[in-house]
């Protein structure tokens, strides 16, 4: 599920439709939870597809660290990527912004944390922009994309968040433990595909 305070808006013919702030959204905000509406495709119901679903598949859905294809139900499916994102993946599986997100503003992600499976041209149009998306961008920015996480989840406790009803009961209480300091924290390396994992040595 999307954060109430988003709607979707056509952004250019070339990239299509993205998701906008429709009022401010700060830092620490919980943007994006999956909940029990959105579709969860296994590897044998993927394979099962017909070519036209499968595309739609591809485009639109996440792979987890499963290997289960995540599609939302809502237009948080339309999320697109940005090499200086203002949202992004925890290792307990939600999105947070991790920067103030101005009404009118583009919501962006960072899609190196989503287990693809090929690269793919990015065209944010960033200074830091890094020209291709790579399957092992997230082992590669681990650390540094930990660090910013890890400063905006510091905003959590501080800010309204709409969307905490609908993170599920064990990330709920694994985020409180570790906001309350009694519990480490959960690293990007969580969402990693096990295979990928354990091919960048990554220790998680």
């Amino acid at each position: 599920m999307i954060h109430p305070s988003t709607e979707l808006r056509l952004v250019n013919p070339h990239v299509g439709y993205g998701v906008f702030a429709s009022k401010a959204i700060p830092t620490g905000t919980l943007v994006f939870v999956q909940d029990p509406l959105d579709i969860v495709i296994s590897p044998e119901q993927y394979q099962a597809l017909n070519e036209v679903s499968r595309q739609h598949a591809e485009k639109y859905s996440y792979l987890d660290a499963r290997g289960y294809r995540i599609l939302s139900w809502d237009g948080a499916k339309y999320v697109n990527h940005s090499c200086a994102p203002n949202t992004m993946s925890t290792g307990w599986g939600f999105e947070v912004a991790i920067r103030d997100i101005a009404a009118g503003e583009e919501i962006t992600d960072e899609y190196g944390l989503f287990n693809l499976e090929w690269e793919m041209d990015c065209c944010c149009g960033h200074s830091s922009c890094r020209s291709r998306i790579r399957p092992g961008d997230a082992i590669e920015y681990a650390r540094r994309w930990d660090k910013e996480l890890r400063r905006a989840l510091q905003h959590v406790p501080m800010v309204e968040q709409p969307l905490l009803a609908q993170l599920d009961e064990v990330s709920h209480h694994s985020l409180q433990q570790y906001l309350n300091g009694t519990k480490r924290y959960r690293s990007v390396r969580h969402l990693l595909l096990k295979r990928a994992a354990a091919d960048g040595n990554v220790a998680c």
